[in-house]
Formats: C-alpha cells, sequence, structure tokens
C-alpha cells in the first residue's frame, strides 16, 4: 500500500528535524522487503522562521499553505498526497515502527477506514499531567476519538467526507472522526484506535502555560462557538513559546 505522511509544521524548526528523522527511521523500517512504499510531507503553515529549510533538508517534500490554520494545513498536505494511506503526525510527535506498520496493515485489509492512536508524553512529567492524558486515552478509546497529533484514515474516506473541517481552529480531529466513524459504518468498515505503540508528544505547552493554564484551555473548548474562534483557541495559534525556544539569529 502506498501511503503518505503528513506533518503540519507552523515555526517548528527547533523540534521538526527529530521528528522527520524519527519519522524516517520508522518509514525505512516498514518499506524494506514490504510492497509498501511511502512519502513524507511537511506542510509549511506559513512559518517564519526555518522550518521549511528544516523539512526540505531532511528529505520530505515541502508544501506551502498561507492560512494559519492547523486544518487547512493537514488538508493541504492530502490534496498534494499521493498515497492511499494518510497518515497525520504532528511536528512534535514521534512514532515507532511497530505502529506504522499496523496502521497499514489495519488499512490494507479492507476493514479499518482509520483511526489513531494512544499517546504519551516525550518526558517524565507531573501526577496532574500523567492522570490527564491517562484519562485521554481512556476516552479517546472509549468513545473511538483520535488525538490530533496521530490520526490516520483511508484516501478514499478521507476525500469523500470532505477532509479537516475549517470551520473550527480546533478539535478538527474530533469532527474528523465522527465523519470518518458515520463513512465506515455506511461502508462496512470500522474506526480504531490503537494501542500496540503510543505516540510520543512533546508536553512543552505544559511549560509555557502550566497546568492552570492548559487546564483553562481545555475547560475553554466546552463554550458554544469557542471552536471557531482562533482568538479563544490561542493556545494553538501563540508563537511565544515557540520563540522562545529557537536560537538567537547571528546578527549581520
Amino acid at each position: 500500500m502506498d501511503y503518505s505522511i503528513i506533518v503540519p509544521a507552523w515555526n517548528e524548526e527547533t523540534l521538526l528535524g527529530a521528528t522527520l528523522g524519527r519519522l524516517g527511521e520508522a518509514m525505512r523500517a516498514v518499506d524494506e522487503g514490504a510492497l509498501h512504499r511511502g512519502e513524507l510531507i511537511v506542510v509549511d503553515n506559513n512559518s517564519t522562521d526555518d522550518t521549511a529549510s528544516v523539512a526540505q533538508a531532511a528529505g520530505a517534500r515541502v508544501v506551502f499553505e498561507p492560512i494559519n490554520q492547523i486544518a487547512r494545513a493537514r488538508n493541504a498536505g492530502a490534496a498534494e498526497a499521493s498515497g492511499q494511506a494518510l497518515v497525520f503526525i504532528d511536528a512534535d510527535t514521534t512514532i515507532e515502527p511497530i505502529l506504522l506498520r499496523t496502521i497499514l496493515e489495519r488499512l490494507g485489509g479492507g476493514r479499518v477506514v482509520g483511526g489513531g492512536s494512544t499517546i504519551a508524553a516525550d518526558r517524565p512529567v507531573s501526577g496532574g499531567a500523567a492522570a490527564g492524558l491517562s484519562f485521554w486515552n481512556r476516552v479517546s478509546r472509549t468513545a473511538n476519538y483520535a488525538a490530533g497529533c496521530c490520526v490516520w484514515c483511508r484516501r478514499d474516506a478521507f476525500d469523500s467526507v470532505g477532509g479537516f473541517s475549517t470551520r473550527v481552529y480546533a478539535g478538527e480531529e474530533i469532527y474528523l472522526s465522527r465523519a470518518l466513524k458515520r463513512w465506515g459504518r455506511a461502508n462496512g468498515m470500522r474506526f480504531e484506535i490503537l494501542d500496540v505503540a503510543p505516540v510520543r508528544t512533546s508536553t512543552r505547552k505544559l511549560d509555557w502555560y502550566g497546568p492552570l493554564g492548559m487546564a483553562r484551555q481545555a475547560a475553554t473548548v466546552f463554550i458554544p462557538g469557542a471552536l471557531s474562534s482562533k482568538r479563544m483557541m490561542k493556545t494553538w495559534y501563540d508563537d511565544e513559546g515557540r520563540a522562545a525556544e529557537r536560537k538567537p539569529r547571528p546578527r549581520d
């Protein structure tokens, strides 16, 4: 099965290189001696740092999306993808070869429309943060909702449901999960959250905003109309934390 890994990236020069390196390792492990053929696409979502050059140096194909919105970035990557299977991975998230292999096996079997994965922190975190991750994993597997850092599906299903909703600035993976589940039921397929090897995603936002700030943002999503407001979803579109991580530029 041909597949495309799509990485949306906005000002991600700090973590992107390591992410793409790990993705490349997973792809080589899966593709070697198999019938799979993968491509790696990075969507530069109007970055002002060296995101695009980091992606190119890692051998990824770079697609540009001028409007800063995660759903648009993911859709732009899918529009340029050639794979029958689409795998969306965030720029601060890594996956193991066994997870990528399992994703392709599920999609290749013809009984699964798409899904997600359980998630784990990339470093030790506080008890409260660990409890939050555990709670999300239970919700994800019970309700069959994919976490945004790892979403995968059949290309034909993605196109049929219209991709990620651009009406919202966060939570678009929940809308897509619902749409894919409906499409799957109509076509005799299931939506599945895998637990073979949790994806490891960055906990840097805990450093930027603290547990209380993250809790406030989580509560905000329940306000009617909040997901459609970029201002209210500011922790997804705030570059101050990323800017603090970037190395100072040498002066001319």
